[in-house]
Protein backbone atom coordinates (compact mmCIF):
# COMPACT_ATOMS: atom_id res chain seq x y z
CA UNK A 1 0.00 0.00 0.00
CA UNK A 2 2.73 2.48 0.53
CA UNK A 3 4.35 2.10 -2.76
CA UNK A 4 1.38 2.76 -4.57
CA UNK A 5 0.45 5.70 -2.34
CA UNK A 6 3.49 7.51 -2.32
CA UNK A 7 3.82 6.51 -6.26
CA UNK A 8 0.89 8.54 -6.72
CA UNK A 9 1.08 11.43 -4.37
CA UNK A 10 4.78 12.55 -4.66
CA UNK A 11 4.52 13.32 -8.58
CA UNK A 12 1.26 15.51 -7.73
CA UNK A 13 2.49 17.15 -4.99
CA UNK A 14 6.05 18.08 -6.38
CA UNK A 15 4.28 19.34 -9.80
CA UNK A 16 2.30 21.35 -7.62
CA UNK A 17 4.82 22.73 -5.09
CA UNK A 18 6.99 23.57 -7.96
CA UNK A 19 4.75 24.90 -10.40
CA UNK A 20 3.80 27.46 -7.34
CA UNK A 21 7.25 27.91 -6.04
CA UNK A 22 8.32 29.33 -10.06
CA UNK A 23 5.16 31.32 -10.40
CA UNK A 24 5.24 32.72 -7.16
CA UNK A 25 3.21 35.65 -6.10
CA UNK A 26 0.51 34.78 -9.11
CA UNK A 27 -2.63 33.84 -9.19
CA UNK A 28 -1.72 30.12 -9.73
CA UNK A 29 0.48 30.30 -6.94
CA UNK A 30 -2.30 31.55 -4.28
CA UNK A 31 -4.56 29.00 -5.80
CA UNK A 32 -2.46 25.81 -5.51
CA UNK A 33 -1.09 27.28 -2.00
CA UNK A 34 -4.90 27.98 -0.72
CA UNK A 35 -6.17 24.39 -1.92
CA UNK A 36 -3.23 23.03 0.11
CA UNK A 37 -3.80 24.98 3.09
CA UNK A 38 -7.26 23.31 3.36
CA UNK A 39 -5.91 19.84 2.65
CA UNK A 40 -3.21 20.57 5.32
CA UNK A 41 -6.17 22.20 7.79
CA UNK A 42 -7.43 18.72 8.22
CA UNK A 43 -5.68 15.53 10.37
CA UNK A 44 -4.83 13.06 8.20
CA UNK A 45 -6.04 10.36 9.46
CA UNK A 46 -9.78 12.10 10.22
CA UNK A 47 -9.89 12.87 6.42
CA UNK A 48 -8.80 9.62 5.44
CA UNK A 49 -11.52 8.06 8.11
CA UNK A 50 -14.25 10.29 6.52
CA UNK A 51 -13.75 9.13 2.99
CA UNK A 52 -13.22 5.88 3.18
CA UNK A 53 -16.51 5.11 5.88
CA UNK A 54 -18.30 6.94 3.04
CA UNK A 55 -16.98 4.34 0.46
CA UNK A 56 -16.90 0.81 0.56
CA UNK A 57 -14.61 -0.63 2.27
CA UNK A 58 -11.34 -2.55 0.58
CA UNK A 59 -7.64 -1.94 0.01
CA UNK A 60 -8.25 0.24 -3.09
CA UNK A 61 -10.74 2.66 -1.77
CA UNK A 62 -8.02 2.80 1.40
CA UNK A 63 -5.25 3.63 -0.64
CA UNK A 64 -7.10 6.20 -2.54
CA UNK A 65 -8.54 7.76 0.53
CA UNK A 66 -4.63 8.23 2.03
CA UNK A 67 -3.65 9.82 -1.13
CA UNK A 68 -6.08 12.27 -1.11
CA UNK A 69 -4.80 13.81 1.99
CA UNK A 70 -1.20 13.18 1.38
CA UNK A 71 -0.10 15.17 -1.59
CA UNK A 72 -0.79 18.45 -0.05
CA UNK A 73 2.89 17.99 2.45
CA UNK A 74 4.52 17.71 -1.15
CA UNK A 75 3.56 20.33 -2.31
CA UNK A 76 4.48 22.74 0.62
CA UNK A 77 7.90 21.29 0.95
CA UNK A 78 8.88 21.60 -2.83
CA UNK A 79 6.98 24.97 -2.84
CA UNK A 80 9.55 26.29 -0.39
CA UNK A 81 12.62 25.00 -1.95
CA UNK A 82 11.21 26.27 -5.35
CA UNK A 83 10.45 29.36 -4.11
CA UNK A 84 13.64 29.60 -2.39
CA UNK A 85 15.82 28.61 -5.93
CA UNK A 86 13.69 30.57 -8.40
CA UNK A 87 16.09 33.84 -7.90
CA UNK A 88 18.96 31.97 -8.27
CA UNK A 89 21.78 32.62 -11.10
CA UNK A 90 20.85 29.37 -12.70
CA UNK A 91 17.52 29.81 -13.52
CA UNK A 92 17.63 33.52 -14.20
CA UNK A 93 20.34 32.30 -16.85
CA UNK A 94 17.75 29.78 -18.21
CA UNK A 95 15.24 32.28 -18.15
CA UNK A 96 17.56 34.88 -20.22
CA UNK A 97 18.47 32.05 -22.74
CA UNK A 98 14.65 31.85 -23.36
CA UNK A 99 14.08 28.12 -22.02
CA UNK A 100 10.29 27.49 -21.53
CA UNK A 101 8.99 27.44 -18.08
CA UNK A 102 8.41 24.24 -18.59
CA UNK A 103 12.11 23.59 -19.22
CA UNK A 104 13.06 25.43 -15.81
CA UNK A 105 10.71 23.88 -13.89
CA UNK A 106 11.54 20.14 -14.51
CA UNK A 107 15.35 20.94 -16.13
CA UNK A 108 16.37 23.56 -13.48
CA UNK A 109 14.69 23.53 -10.43
CA UNK A 110 13.55 19.96 -10.14
CA UNK A 111 16.86 17.91 -9.83
CA UNK A 112 17.68 20.77 -6.44
CA UNK A 113 14.53 19.50 -4.87
CA UNK A 114 15.84 15.72 -5.08
CA UNK A 115 17.64 15.09 -2.12
CA UNK A 116 14.77 16.44 0.48
CA UNK A 117 11.79 14.49 -2.17
CA UNK A 118 13.89 11.46 -1.75
CA UNK A 119 14.05 11.73 2.38
CA UNK A 120 10.35 12.54 2.64
CA UNK A 121 9.66 9.61 0.32
CA UNK A 122 11.39 6.80 2.93
CA UNK A 123 9.98 9.33 5.98
CA UNK A 124 6.83 8.88 4.88
CA UNK A 125 6.74 4.89 3.62
CA UNK A 126 6.13 3.76 6.95
CA UNK A 127 3.64 6.64 7.89
CA UNK A 128 1.36 5.30 5.08
CA UNK A 129 1.60 1.70 6.00
CA UNK A 130 0.68 3.25 9.47
CA UNK A 131 -1.81 5.04 8.55
CA UNK A 132 -2.88 2.05 6.25
CA UNK A 133 -2.79 -0.32 9.18
CA UNK A 134 -5.42 1.96 11.21
CA UNK A 135 -7.89 2.41 8.58
CA UNK A 136 -7.55 -1.78 8.74
CA UNK A 137 -7.94 -1.85 12.35
CA UNK A 138 -10.99 -0.05 12.32
CA UNK A 139 -12.72 -2.34 9.34
CA UNK A 140 -12.27 0.38 6.53
CA UNK A 141 -9.34 -1.10 4.69
CA UNK A 142 -8.41 -4.92 3.75
CA UNK A 143 -11.07 -6.88 4.13
CA UNK A 144 -11.36 -10.73 4.51
CA UNK A 145 -9.72 -12.91 2.86
CA UNK A 146 -6.93 -10.49 2.17
CA UNK A 147 -4.50 -10.19 4.71
CA UNK A 148 -3.34 -6.93 6.69
CA UNK A 149 -0.92 -6.23 9.44
CA UNK A 150 -4.16 -3.91 10.80
CA UNK A 151 -6.91 -6.46 10.34
CA UNK A 152 -4.61 -9.41 12.00
CA UNK A 153 -4.18 -6.87 15.12
CA UNK A 154 -8.08 -6.61 15.58
CA UNK A 155 -9.05 -9.96 15.05
CA UNK A 156 -5.80 -11.13 17.57
CA UNK A 157 -7.51 -8.46 20.04
CA UNK A 158 -10.72 -10.97 20.44
CA UNK A 159 -8.38 -13.60 22.11
CA UNK A 160 -6.50 -11.41 24.50
CA UNK A 161 -4.79 -11.98 27.54
CA UNK A 162 -4.59 -15.61 26.72
CA UNK A 163 -3.43 -15.97 23.31
CA UNK A 164 -1.69 -12.72 23.90
CA UNK A 165 1.30 -13.20 20.04
CA UNK A 166 -1.34 -13.40 18.00
CA UNK A 167 -2.31 -9.75 18.53
CA UNK A 168 1.46 -8.44 19.72
CA UNK A 169 2.99 -10.04 17.07
CA UNK A 170 1.70 -8.12 13.98
CA UNK A 171 1.59 -5.36 15.75
CA UNK A 172 5.06 -5.51 16.44
CA UNK A 173 5.78 -6.05 12.60
CA UNK A 174 4.49 -2.72 11.84
CA UNK A 175 6.67 -1.15 14.49
CA UNK A 176 9.86 -2.78 12.68
CA UNK A 177 8.62 -1.64 9.14
CA UNK A 178 7.47 2.16 10.51
CA UNK A 179 11.56 1.93 12.01
CA UNK A 180 12.85 0.69 9.47
CA UNK A 181 11.65 3.28 6.87
CA UNK A 182 13.04 5.84 9.92
CA UNK A 183 15.95 4.62 10.02
CA UNK A 184 16.23 4.41 6.20
CA UNK A 185 15.05 8.06 5.84
CA UNK A 186 17.74 9.53 8.30
CA UNK A 187 20.63 7.39 6.73
CA UNK A 188 19.36 9.33 2.88
CA UNK A 189 19.40 12.75 5.01
CA UNK A 190 22.49 12.20 6.40
CA UNK A 191 24.27 10.77 2.73
CA UNK A 192 22.32 13.43 0.86
CA UNK A 193 22.85 16.19 3.34
CA UNK A 194 20.01 17.55 3.60
CA UNK A 195 19.17 19.82 6.43
CA UNK A 196 15.27 20.32 7.07
CA UNK A 197 12.20 18.44 5.21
Amino acid sequence: MGFVVISMTAPVGVTLGLIAGYMKNTWVETLIMRVTDIFVAVPPLVLALAVTSILTPSVFNAMMAVSLMWWPWYTRMVYGIASSIKNEFFVQAAEVTGASKLHIIFREMLPNCFGPIFTKITLDMGWVILLGSALSFVGLGAQPPTPDLGTMVADGGKYMPDQWWIAVFPAFAIMLVVFGFNILGDGIRDMLQVEEV
